[in-house]
């Protein structure tokens, strides 16, 4: 076993244990059988997670060059679906499910993503000298291309999960840096995104006006709208330095504290840890995001490393967006905290990633 895969396995069990203690602990007191083994449904998911992980980590990430298309077309497939099939839930329809198990596209499209546009702007290997990004006019280098990661934005924004969708374009914009595309193009597509998005207020569906005011004024609507971020700001605001203890936490205990055990799990775990325990888990996030872009630095092949560095800033984006919204720093979209968040589908997605992650460094020395 190579040292990344080591550490990041360690790192990731250590995380996805956190999550579990920290799901129990908000969900045991809850009344319903639905509640009662929710916790171990999220062990089940770690699992079969770890069991990918070391698949994927033993599977030359270079498959995935080939597969890159069909990964895009059953993405959107499965996105299609959602629409005839999808299971409403909380006025969403993100859902599909397959017996037991919800099945959510959008985290799926994400990793996709991540693998088109490491294949769209590398060479096939390093000995063969195809059209670099750098020669690429705007046409090619970023609409074309855009066009393709549009396609998946707009089927998500209509679930409707907003903060997928801006996930999305995140990621288009962080490996467009990377890439060699001019950064007189990459300006202009920024300013052509951002300048409409006051515009953009008119087309925002009522839920997402609430939380963009609510998020500039939590107490306009405080039984409403803004009753989840208050809740979560007192979570972790009352955990102090070490925090209430293992089972302590009165916010999630108590039930003050809507979906405890998903988008707002790092509320429930600062509240029961405190500062401290916070800080832990920080930098367990930290050294696992930064291991991820080491093993992109290392790498030679273009593909494996704009696919290394797409899933680290996927991850990392997801982690930041995640917290910030649970301290009140950012609006509240529907983004799981990696690892820790209930939810077989990110599970999955999360530990397959790290897994090609881990591939990645293994077989970097090949190309």
């Amino acid at each position: 076993m190579r040292n990344s895969q080591l550490f990041i396995l360690i790192i990731a069990v250590l995380i996805v244990f956190m999550g579990i203690i920290s799901i129990y602990s908000s969900t045991y007191q809850k009344e319903g059988k639905s509640w009662q083994g929710i916790y171990k449904k999220q062990v089940l998911w770690a699992l079969i997670g770890l069991f990918f992980f070391f698949l994927l980590s033993n599977m030359n990430y270079r498959v995935l060059w080939d597969l890159t298309y069909i990964l895009y077309i059953l993405a959107l497939f499965f996105l299609l679906l959602v629409f005839i099939l999808g299971a409403v839930r909380l006025g969403a329809q993100r859902w599909l499910k397959f017996f037991w198990f919800n099945f959510q596209p959008s985290e799926f499209a994400k990793l996709t993503i991540a693998i088109f546009l490491a294949r769209y702007y590398s060479k096939k290997s390093e000995y063969e000298m195809s059209l670099s990004s750098s020669r690429f006019g705007i046409l090619r280098g970023i609409v074309l291309p855009f066009m393709v990661v549009a396609i998946p934005m707009g089927m998500i924004i209509e679930q409707p999960d907003l903060g997928s969708a801006m996930m999305l374009l995140f990621l288009f914009v962080g490996v467009l840096y990377l890439s060699d595309v001019k950064m007189k193009y990459i300006i202009t597509f920024v300013l052509l995104m951002v300048l409409p998005l006051p515009f953009m207020w008119h087309f925002l569906r009522d839920y997402q006006k609430e939380r963009l005011l609510v998020f500039l004024n939590p107490n306009i609507d405080p039984l409403g709208a803004g009753y989840t971020v208050i809740q979560s700001k007192i979570a972790i605001g009352s955990g102090w330095l070490f925090g209430k203890g293992w089972l302590g936490g009165t916010q999630s205990q108590l039930h003050f504290l809507p979906e405890s055990h998903t988008d707002f799990i790092f509320s429930t775990f600062a509240e029961e840890w405190g500062f401290i325990g916070s800080a832990v888990l920080l930098f367990l996030y930290f050294f696992l995001i930064r291991e991820g872009f080491e093993i992109a630095q290392r790498t030679r092949d273009d593909f494996g490393r704009l696919l290394a560095f797409g899933i680290s800033l996927m991850l990392g984006l997801q982690v930041l967006v995640n917290i910030a919204m649970n301290m009140g720093i950012a609006p509240v979209v529907g983004l799981p905290l990696p690892l820790m968040s209930y939810g077989g589908s990110s599970v999955l997605v999360t530990f397959i990633a790290l897994g090609i992650l881990v591939n990645i460094d293994k077989t970097r020395s090949v190309f």
